[in-house]
């Protein structure tokens, strides 16, 4: 009988001591955020706004530049773009000059050459040789001679970018899985800032569209890992808040990009002022620990007690050696028994196809409409560079609202209404933008942070409507599928040569279809996420289960 007891005892304490031991309990035991995580989380912050720089700078280096023709006849060396003598030189249309072409200079021996109206034959039409620009803005515009005709060309810059996305993120995840995400953060961070400095001095077209794709590649991977590394960091209770509040310095970064570019209007001056801090990521590789989670994912359990210690240590908290000890031996069977299971992701893209379709339609119109109204922005009445970052700040709030309105009004509806939201922003520009700059911007911001806030619920939506084991294979194909719409975003501006909205009809368009789709999605609030197949396929039915948060 006392035997019994003691057994049972030794069994239930066996279990205390497990519970323990896991990861999140030391974390817990360490201090969820304390100074450790805070110092750390602090550095990986930096990362993110240098991302920010690298992935969209181009819409300042490569931007078009407001220019006329150079009249031989009427302009001279301390000529302005705004001349009185324009009206009769240049066709106009609602009061914008046609940058390509001006009248044609009658030559006859009758007449003579002067800056006059009778010397323009105002029914014919030549092609520009030379231009007058409006400001000191300088970018590859200037610097190549790509205007009218050419201008398409400054538009493949941003597309040669997202190529860059496209193979860099994931490479950069495969290599941050063999060889550790603090390697590849710093080493990343590195080799872009080496390859936009290069950029910088590029001589010809060719060479820019190079090392703008190759610095995606090695960078692109900065915004991915730094944001992994930022919640290991923390403790389970602290993860929402450390993953919300990372992700805002990317629009920060943004918002900090149009404040160097209106400081900065030469294109080769900004992209070093933008690059050369970013070299300091190689100091990472000392500053930083590496991931605790990636060290036990490699066996490599004696490098993460370390940096547990350590982290107890700068935290004034003690943990008992024997959880040490046990975490070692648990990771290790984990890894034995990881090492027999079969990912069934054949299955599960057959399973689950009108799924995954739909989710990456959904996936392809956020990318298309976040960075095209990104990109939009600049060409919006006003000041393009206080238009940018009004733009960046936006998107702030945009990531902070659904941690209120995805528990309450659910995942489905939550993105169903922020897409509607977009859409009928997108939509009303067309009849409201006549009635002033003011109103035009105050309707693309809205629309603006509502694809933010529908893309973060995104992020969350797709993290839950597949099965354990598939679920980041799955949630990388939709994320790779919708890197198409960031591709083609950057020819969007392109569209107002047809007709002056047609971006946002474009953006209004796929918002509302893609919203409707979303309806049949299942509802994953308040539900238990899916490790099996046949749980992620019982998700469509009305029964909400204890949503389990460790999966």
């Amino acid at each position: 009988m006392i035997d019994n007891e003691l057994n049972e005892e030794s069994e239930v304490r066996a279990k205390e001591i497990a519970n323990e031991s896991t990861l999140d309990a030391i974390l817990v035991r360490i201090g969820e955020f304390g100074r450790f995580q805070l110092f750390n989380y602090v550095l990986l912050c930096l990362p993110m706004i240098f991302n920010a720089f690298q992935s969209i700078s181009y819409v300042f280096t490569a931007s078009s530049v407001v220019y006329r023709c150079n009249v031989t006849l009427c302009d001279s060396a301390r000529s302005e773009y705004w001349e009185p003598w324009l009206n009769f030189t240049i066709p106009s249309t609602n009061s914008n000059f046609d940058q390509c072409h001006h009248y044609a200079i009658i030559h006859s021996s009758d007449v003579q050459l002067k800056c006059s109206a009778e010397n323009f034959n105002s029914s014919q039409l030549e092609n520009c040789n030379d231009y007058k620009f409006r400001d000191h803005e300088y970018t590859i515009a200037n610097e190549f001679n790509f205007f009218c005709s050419n201008e398409w060309k400054l538009t493949m810059a941003g597309t040669f970018n997202n190529i860059g996305q496209f193979i860099g993120i994931p490479l950069g995840g495969l290599l941050a899985d063999k060889f550790g995400r603090r390697t590849m953060l710093a080493i990343g961070g590195f080799l872009s800032s080496i390859m936009g400095l290069i950029k910088s001095f590029a001589t010809n077209y060719s060479m820019f569209l190079t090392f703008e794709t190759f610095d995606m590649i090695v960078g692109s991977t900065l915004y991915p890992t730094a944001f992994l590394l930022a919640i290991e960091l923390v403790g389970p209770k602290r993860r929402v808040a450390a993953a919300t509040i990372i992700t805002m310095f990317y629009p920060l970064g943004e918002a900090l990009l149009g404040v160097f570019a209106k400081q900065f209007q030469n294109w080769r001056i900004l992209l070093r002022v933008l690059y050369a801090p970013a070299i300091l990521h190689i100091f990472l590789l000392t500053l930083l620990p590496e991931s605790i989670r990636w060290l036990l994912s490699q066996g490599k359990e004696g490098k993460a007690v370390a940096v547990l210690t350590e982290a107890a240590h700068v935290n004034g908290k003690f943990v008992p050696e024997l959880n040490f000890i046990n975490l070692m031996e648990s990771n290790k069977q984990k890894l034995e028994d990881n090492a027999e299971e079969i990912y069934p992701i054949k299955d599960a893209i057959k399973v689950f196809f009108w799924r995954i379709a739909n989710c990456s339609l959904c996936w392809f119109t956020h990318t298309l409409i976040a960075l095209g109204l990104s990109l939009t922005s600049v060409n919006l009445g006003g000041n393009k560079y206080n238009n940018f970052i009004w733009n960046g700040l936006i998107q702030i709030p945009g990531l902070l609202l659904p941690l209120f309105v995805m528990d309450s009004l659910g995942r489905r509806i939550s993105l169903f209404a922020s897409m509607l939201t977009c859409a009928l922003c997108m939509a009303a520009t067309i009849f409201f933008a006549k009635y002033g700059e003011g109103v035009e911007l105050a309707l693309f911001l809205i629309g603006k942070f509502a694809i933010t806030c529908s893309f973060q619920i995104l992020y969350f939506f797709t993290s839950e409507i597949f099965p354990t084991k598939v679920r980041n294979s799955l949630l990388s194909l939709c994320s790779m599928v919708g890197r198409f719409g960031s591709m083609l975003a950057p020819q969007t501006p392109l569209l107002v040569n047809y007709y002056e909205f047609s971006p946002q009809i474009l953006f209004a368009s796929f918002a509302l279809v893609s919203g409707c789709l979303t309806l049949l999605f299942p509802e994953t609030a308040n539900k238990t996420l899916p490790t099996t197949m046949a749980e992620a396929s019982q998700l469509s039915k009305n029964v909400n289960h204890r949503k389990c948060n460790d999966n």
